[in-house]
């Protein structure tokens, strides 16, 4: 599901792992929304997340949650055209 933002990007929710979770992911833990401020490789795959709040998760190489992304529009990774265009 993807929902229009007045920003000029895109939200879409989407499962991430530890292997996928990028900077800037908000997750929902329990009723909060927590947004990724930091990530710290641990061994075997894992991942801690450190939030905007200061709280800590580890994410092991299994775990699996939905999170919402937001995504620039005109991304290039999506096949839309470069912001800028040489003449």
């Amino acid at each position: 599901m993807s929902t229009w933002v007045p920003s000029g990007a895109m939200a879409a929710t989407i499962e991430i792992t530890a292997a996928t979770v990028r900077l800037g992911d908000v997750i929902q833990i329990g009723s909060q929304p927590c947004r990724v401020a930091d990530l710290f490789h641990l061994p075997g795959g894992a991942k801690r997340l450190r939030f905007e709040s200061g709280e800590l998760l580890t994410m092991h190489s299994r775990t699996r949650l939905i999170a919402l992304r937001m995504q620039r529009v005109g991304d290039q990774r999506r096949g839309f055209p470069p912001s800028r265009h040489r003449r």
